[in-house]
């Protein structure tokens, strides 16, 4: 529907957005069912994810927040992910804020291709639901 954007904010954060043509509901399942994550987030075509544990519940895992089909808080590989799935009538548009250590773990994500990786599992994503 979209491509995804990324902008970065401070030192220490970058924010994502992405439409979906899609409900909310189906946006956040997508991000909260483990079987479903492990088919959309592989990052580059080729990638696999073998298994994937992912209780979607406060203290289940990482995750800090849930608020269904609206708001996710959850910390993943050293940084807090916050992504609420809003709906306008046209799909559903995911903001992921992401709150990293410090500047340096940004840069280097940020060298990684790690915008292309997302976009790849995000396009993977929108084909699913």
């Amino acid at each position: 529907m979209s491509r995804m954007t990324l902008k970065t904010e401070g030192d220490t954060h970058m924010v994502v957005a992405r439409r979906f043509a899609a409900s909310p509901e189906a946006v956040y399942r997508a991000h909260t069912d483990a079987k479903l994550v492990q088919k959309w987030l592989l990052g580059p075509e080729g990638w696999t994810m073998p298994g994937c544990i992912n209780e979607a519940r406060p203290g289940g895992g990482e995750y800090l927040e849930l608020e269904p089909y609206r708001r996710i808080v959850h910390v993943e590989s050293g940084c807090t992910c916050q992504i609420p799935h809003p709906t306008d009538g046209t799909g559903t548009l995911m903001t992921m804020r992401m709150t990293l250590p410090d500047a340096a773990t940004r840069t280097a994500m940020l060298a990684t291709g790690m915008e292309h990786g997302m976009e790849a599992s995000y396009l993977r994503l929108e084909g699913m639901i």
